[in-house]
């Protein structure tokens, strides 16, 4: 399985928001990494409006449906010095299933051997099995460590990296109807799930 497929969005939101939702995502992966989730994510730009990331593993579920909903980022704006506001809004929803995409071809894509790790002590595999794949047409870069065969882990990447291709493409082909949605978020501001709060240390649970 290629993982759930999450939406983080500033939705009509000025720059400030852009810039929560590069902070959700930092946090939306050091807490996956923390329950031992695979994390993944599309390439993106420096201030994106949305981001699209993958989680997969036991525990997946529980981990997408505490972060679904409205996310309060608290920060002073550092785009526009002096602005009073310091409450911001950023959504995250869950992408629905995307259709099968063609196969995707092998020239269009690098793989990297890693050295396993992450937790496990004495136990971990430290042997270079992990493996990074690159879809080099659109930069998007998913890595695979679970398994202890480097040929699984390769077959996993694959996975997860066509996940979140049909989920860009899925995107991409209802662009209108997504637009729809982020233009009715805003009525969900008062309603977070979560609230983070900017630190010189960087985004953390306020």
């Amino acid at each position: 399985m290629g993982g759930l497929v999450l939406c983080i969005s500033a939705g009509r939101g000025p720059a400030e928001c852009r810039q929560g939702v590069a902070a959700v995502a930092a946090c939306m992966r050091e807490e996956a990494l923390e329950r031992g989730l695979a994390f993944s994510r599309e390439a993106d730009e420096a201030l994106p409006a949305s981001l699209l990331l993958s989680v997969d593993g036991m525990g997946a579920e529980t981990f997408a449906r505490s972060w679904e909903g409205g996310v309060r980022w608290i920060a002073r704006s550092a785009l526009r010095p002096g602005h009073r506001r310091k409450n911001w809004f950023i959504a995250v929803r869950r992408m629905a299933a995307a259709p099968e995409l063609p196969p995707v071809a092998d020239a269009d894509l690098r793989f990297e051997a890693l050295r396993a790790g992450g937790p496990g002590g004495q136990h971990q595999n430290r042997t270079e099995s992990a493996v990074r794949v690159v879809h080099l047409p659109t930069g998007i870069a998913v890595v695979a460590r679970d398994e202890r065969s480097q040929h699984r882990n390769k077959s996993l990447a694959v996975a997860r990296l066509r996940a979140l291709l049909a989920a860009v493409h899925e995107r991409d082909r209802d662009a209108a109807r997504f637009r729809d949605w982020l233009a009715r978020i805003s009525v969900e501001r008062g309603n977070a799930v979560r609230t983070l709060r900017d630190t010189p240390e960087g985004p953390r649970f306020a």
